[in-house]
């Protein structure tokens, strides 16, 4: 028993060596973190992912965690009878559902995760994209028209650095605002990938149901670990990069082209995905550089 307690606290105590030079790495840098997929909704992953970003904070690293919450607005919408749309992977939006998404990511989701991270001993502050023009937007147009689907045109990053500054971990919900106080609905990666550059991260983390990229997406062995922002267009033609892949991807390389350091995405469904992506050398994932 005692030898075993013993091989126990040497390796407690190699982890901890080994994550040694990633913790001086990111020091006093910022993260960013996409939080979405299984690990909101299974509860050992959300305590998973809430212990492990309380242990960043404590050890020096700033992170900020944006969410989203798509199966808590197509719940409410349905308990209040309308009917969830989405076009092109984007939510339709009408007055009635702007109201819901803002109830649900800036009232309930996002004080859910607050209070998660509090009963960690974390330090964290709700925000989300209205909140001090943080993120002003205006109607994303296309072909086919969304409603309040939004599209951010400016990032104010000074609600967040004051937190961080503070040594809160700023949560922040995808609702922004135009200048005459209209809200929008946001997709959550591609707000993270905004605030990622506006903050000059050190790097962002997209948080996901897959692996990371798998060259034959039915086959989790074929993951590719690392990826060249330029080798993005010719894996698109090869078909590589497709579907749900896509907007995620072009998130990532938008982030690199502004200047995040590294992004990468990662398999939530894995318990501390987000320590092993960070304090590993091996890390998890798919890293965009």
């Amino acid at each position: 028993m005692e030898k075993s307690m013993m091989i126990n606290d040497e390796l407690r105590s190699q982890v901890l060596i080994d994550a040694l030079p990633y913790i001086q790495k990111y020091n006093n840098k910022i993260v960013v973190i996409k939080y979405g997929g299984n690990a909101m909704t299974n509860e050992t992953l959300k305590n998973a992912v809430m212990s492990d970003i309380v242990l960043l904070n404590l050890v020096g690293i700033k992170t900020v965690l944006v969410h989203g919450g798509g199966p808590e607005i197509n719940d409410m919408l349905k308990r209040v009878g309308i009917e969830s749309k989405f076009i092109n992977g984007l939510r339709y939006t009408d007055a009635d559902t702007i109201d819901i998404v803002k109830m649900v990511l800036a009232g309930k989701v996002n004080k859910e995760l607050v209070t998660l991270l509090e009963t960690h001993q974390g330090k964290a502050l709700g925000l989300c994209g209205v909140d001090g023009q943080m993120l002003l937007a205006h109607k994303l147009e296309g072909e086919v028209d969304l409603g309040y689907v939004g599209e951010i045109h400016s990032v104010n990053t000074k609600p967040i650095t004051d937190a961080l500054d503070n040594g809160y971990v700023p949560v922040i919900a995808t609702v922004a605002c135009d200048e005459n106080g209209q809200a929008y609905n946001i997709n959550a990666d591609t707000a993270a990938s905004r605030i990622a550059a506006e903050l000059g991260a050190e790097n962002l983390v997209l948080m996901t149901d897959i692996s990371g990229l798998l060259r034959d997406k039915d086959d989790p062995s074929t993951l590719i670990p690392m990826v060249q922002i330029s080798q993005v267009p010719f894996m698109k033609r090869q078909g590589i990069i497709s579907g749900g892949m896509i907007p995620k991807i072009e998130c990532c390389v938008e982030a690199v082209r502004r200047g995040v350091k590294k992004t990468c995405i990662i398999d939530g469904r894995v318990p501390h995905s987000i320590l092993i992506e960070l304090l590993t050398n091996e890390g998890i994932g798919t890293q965009f550089v």
